[in-house]
């Protein structure tokens, strides 16, 4: 989990813990502004005004990308896949052949997310009155529109298929209980924003902060349409994900998430300017 990371990172010497109070807004983006530009290490401000410390440049080099991915060369993922995928694509011809792919699909099946019963981490905490304000959210630049949620896990469904989409849009905080969603026209989540609007129903949305870093990682992942993020996630840590469902809305997010944030998009409602 993120706790976890935090500590390894601070045993390879790639943190800095800083005590001292500093703003959310503009002061801990500029410096890490520079400290990113410099080939810096990840920064944990621990006094932000707020309840929660904030964790930032964590993903800011090479060598840090391979701790979250738990390789020693981050090509070592690509030929990983490619192994697997080739065993995959190319036509096995006789049964002895075919039963050499058994261990694969073992494999994958073992790396599969899982649904658990009961409440998970992410849960031990409820706020029936959510309000945003209590979390250090970033304003990063002096003519943003405003403070913006960094690296949001967001989590929609298919209201055909059932079909999860993981992907990350931007969220800018408009009031404590309301955030803009910004998403492309060709996303996933995007296409399933226009199935609700067919159906005249409001969409759910749940939006996981924290939680193992490569969760993070698999939502910005270029993946194909049939490729769960949850399974590529588990594949990279080579243990599946467990999930739980949400205690509003109908989803399922990683149990061991830091905060989740669980809402609605309403497609009758206008557009919001944002940016």
């Amino acid at each position: 989990n993120l706790r976890e990371f935090i500590y390894l990172l601070e045993s390879k010497d790639e943190l800095i813990r800083i005590k001292e109070y500093v703003n959310p807004a503009l002061e801990i983006p500029e410096i890490a502004d520079r400290i990113s530009k410099s080939d810096g290490k990840a920064l944990l401000f621990e006094n932000t005004g707020t309840s929660f410390p904030l964790l930032i440049n964590a993903f800011g080099s090479e060598k840090r990308m391979c701790l979250v991915l738990g390789v020693n060369d981050l090509d070592d993922v690509a030929v990983e896949i490619e192994k697997i995928g080739s065993g995959f694509l190319n036509p096995k011809k006789g049964l002895i052949n075919k039963i050499k792919m058994l261990p694969a699909l073992k494999k994958l099946s073992s790396w599969m997310p899982k649904t658990v019963s009961g409440k998970g981490a992410c849960q031990e905490v409820i706020m029936p009155q959510p309000d945003l304000g209590l979390l250090p959210v970033l304003q990063c630049w002096p003519c943003d529109g405003g403070k913006f949620i960094t690296l949001p896990i967001v989590h929609t469904t298919d209201p055909n298929t059932g079909t999860r989409n993981v992907g990350m849009y931007r969220m800018q905080v408009f009031e404590k209980d309301i955030t803009g969603m910004h998403w492309h026209l060709h996303k996933n989540s995007a296409r399933h924003f226009r199935e609700y609007k067919k159906l005249g129903r409001k969409m759910p949305v749940a939006v996981c902060l924290g939680g193992d870093p490569v969760y993070t990682y698999a939502a910005t992942a270029p993946l194909p349409d049939n490729i769960d993020e949850y399974l590529f996630a588990g594949f990279l840590r080579k243990k599946r994900v467990e999930l739980v469902k949400c205690i509003t809305q109908d989803l399922t997010v990683p149990a061991d998430c830091d905060f989740v944030i669980e809402g609605y998009v309403d497609p009758t409602e206008n557009l919001i300017w944002e940016g």
